[in-house]
């Protein structure tokens, strides 16, 4: 062939980046791969529509098979989103020979194993580095960068909705639900908030890298999910004054043969890299046998930054067309290593109780904690006094989940005890 031939899937805001990059880069683009690259058809829902790029007259269509089925066309990239149509699209596009780039986060994480399962039957690609963080490049570093390592955490923010809301949290002292309504009037976040702030988004984005990272087949439903709705300035606060950072982080951990994978807010001390990662930048932090500790750093979403990972996935997939060899890296989930329960992980953590105030309760309180294996690392109390009540916030040393759980079960009958305001996991000290 002459020219490598792109059909695309969707011309939203990601869409239109990825048109305006290859556009924009053509001949750069065609020198790296060897051959000219070119955009040939577009499926979208209406062809009248206006846009904010202009195309050759007859690209788009809204006729699935004059992209899917067309002999010429090489490489199918989908940044539809969404589960249906574009699982069946993209299968279509496998069993007709065509290489696929995707940049969807929802069907990757749901039916990955399905979709590599026939890429690899086809000896095809299915290349899908923006579905995880956007302009960061992190799944082709563990796939091929960091192959020869045994990787033993994968810890990051990938959801820059949260990190902003955190951020303005903590600089601004605004209280949640401010913060929610002025990322939404910012375009950071959607009407429906609720994958972002119930942390569902990065949940989708752990299972993706758990995979990778730890060789097992990995599925959204696999990961402990715990949002930022419950977050107050008096945590950001109390946070500050202890020498941390509050943080919605994905957490992948390799522990013995068993993998823990989770989504939560966490205390991180503030000389750990990620908790400099401020407003909507993401971060990935790579823990490594061999290559110790590394960091990826950048946008994690966006029209051109998610365009940038899914033109460099096209250039990867051309570069192999071009050489004869699709399909060299298939799916790395070869073992199956058992997911651990939220009960079993192990963790340090903040705890925020309101409690009479009066001699002797954090006597008792100290006490319960240690009859369940619980020792205290810092104490604080605070607001003494004030209708006969006061707060006390502590930082557990290490612990298991379920002795914590087991203690604050009893802490919370006690009559001594108004509230557990919060419970919040203390992550990335000691590295």
């Amino acid at each position: 062939m002459d020219t490598i031939k792109i059909g695309l899937l969707g011309l939203g805001i990601v869409g239109t980046g990825v048109a305006k990059v290859l556009k924009n880069n053509q001949d750069s683009i065609a020198r790296k791969v060897g051959k000219p690259v070119e955009l040939v058809k577009v499926l979208v829902s209406d062809t009248k529509k206006q846009r904010s790029i202009t195309l050759t007259d007859g690209i788009l269509t809204d006729r699935p098979e004059d992209v899917l089925d067309n002999p010429d066309i090489n490489i199918i990239v989908e940044v539809m989103g969404g589960i249906e149509p574009a699982k069946n699209y993209i299968i279509r596009a496998l069993e007709n020979n065509k290489q696929v780039v995707s940049a969807n986060k929802d069907l990757i994480a749901a039916h990955g194993k399905e979709l590599f399962n026939v890429a690899q039957s086809k000896s095809n690609d299915l290349l899908f580095e923006a579905s995880v963080a956007g302009g960061i490049l992190i799944i082709r570093p563990l796939k091929e960068c960091l192959a020869g390592n045994k990787i033993e955490q994968v810890m990051g923010i990938v959801n820059g909705t949260t990190n902003y809301m955190l951020t303005q949290m903590t600089e601004e002292g605004s209280d949640f639900s401010e913060v929610l309504k002025e990322a939404q009037n910012l375009g950071y976040a959607e009407a429906d908030p609720t994958a972002d702030i119930e942390g569902y988004d990065a949940a989708r984005k752990i299972a993706i890298l758990a995979s990778i990272a730890f060789d097992t087949r990995i599925a959204f439903s696999d990961v402990h999910v715990e949002g930022i709705t419950k977050i107050t300035p008096e945590d950001i606060k109390y946070a500050n004054d202890l020498g941390y950072v509050i943080k919605l982080l994905g957490i992948a951990n390799g522990v013995n043969d068993h993998v823990e994978v989770r989504v939560h807010p966490a205390f991180v001390p503030k000389d750990h890299p990620l908790a400099t990662v401020n407003d909507v930048f993401n971060a990935i932090f790579i823990k490594g046998d061999a290559i110790g500790e590394a960091m990826f750093f950048g946008r994690g979403a966006g029209e051109m930054p998610t365009a940038s990972a899914v033109v460099g996935d096209i250039v990867t997939t051309a570069r192999n067309i071009v050489f004869g060899v699709t399909g060299r890296i298939s799916c790395t989930c070869f073992k199956e290593r058992p997911i651990a329960k939220i009960g079993e992980i192990q963790s340090e953590y903040y705890l925020r109780l309101k409690v009479a105030d009066k001699p002797g309760v954090l006597a008792s309180i100290a006490g319960v904690l240690a009859n369940h294996s619980v020792s205290i690392a810092s104490v604080v109390q605070k607001n003494a006094g004030k209708n006969g009540s006061a707060e006390i916030v502590l930082i557990t040393h290490k612990i298991d989940e379920n002795s914590i759980r087991d203690a604050l079960q009893i802490i919370g009958g006690m009559s001594i005890v108004d509230t557990v305001s919060n419970v919040i996991r203390v992550e990335g000290g000691n590295r």
